[in-house]
């Protein structure tokens, strides 16, 4: 069973998620929260596996919310599925940044939400074109400078480089496997040892890491 909080100061968002996840058999909502601080209170009272957080709330706004939870200490810390409309570009690549490992527009379809919370509960990162879009994006407004690798990418083997870098332009494990010609099981497991050698949550950790140690440039 997927435990779940739903975090937005808009009741109906609420109330609509709510009854939407609650009717699935794997699901179970756990509780709710209006605001930022109410999010990590309840969070770290309920123990969730997924956050639903809205990115704007009074108190305390998503991100910060996010990077208190994300933040924590040793003990298992929940994924966080951020509510997005898109038009907020700064929050993209700042969600990401603070442990973020998806996004999610307040208005997609129930089946997207529902595939959403089943994919960052699993351990996956939910990161669509359209937010690697926008992260690249970020990259390219801002001056160029030397950013030093950290010393982890050296233990990368030079698949795992390329890899790394093709999860970086937001290609798929469906998509890798064919530009490397291998099964998308070896992808996979590329993907694994990645994520493992540079002490990373998921895919969305990773394609920030990449840009922002210039391991990908944005425009190349």
């Amino acid at each position: 069973m997927i435990r779940v909080l739903i975090a937005d100061d808009q009741a109906m968002v609420r109330q609509g998620f709510g009854a939407l996840l609650a009717a699935q058999p794997d699901l179970l909502v756990v509780g709710d929260a209006a605001d930022g601080a109410q999010a990590v209170a309840a969070t770290r009272r309920l123990d969730p596996d997924v956050v639903l957080m809205d990115v704007r709330m009074p108190v305390l706004d998503g991100l910060a919310a996010t990077r208190k939870l994300l933040g924590d200490g040793p003990a298992q810390r929940p994924r966080v599925l951020i509510l997005t409309t898109f038009d907020l570009d700064d929050y993209v690549y700042e969600a990401l940044r603070a442990g973020a490992s998806g996004f999610l527009l307040k208005d997609a379809p129930a089946a997207d939400l529902v595939h959403a919370v089943r994919v960052v509960a699993g351990g996956d990162a939910l990161l669509a074109p359209a937010v690697t879009r926008r992260l690249i994006a970020e990259f390219a407004a801002r001056p160029e400078r030397h950013r030093p690798r950290p010393t982890e990418l050296a233990a990368l083997t030079p698949r795992e480089t390329e890899v790394l870098r093709l999860i970086a332009r937001g290609r798929s494990n469906q998509e890798i496997a064919t530009d490397l010609v291998v099964a998308e099981q070896t992808v996979k497991t590329h993907v694994g040892r990645i994520l493992m050698k540079l002490h990373l949550r998921d895919r969305a950790q990773a394609v920030v890491l990449a840009y922002e140690t210039g391991l990908v440039a944005a425009g190349e």
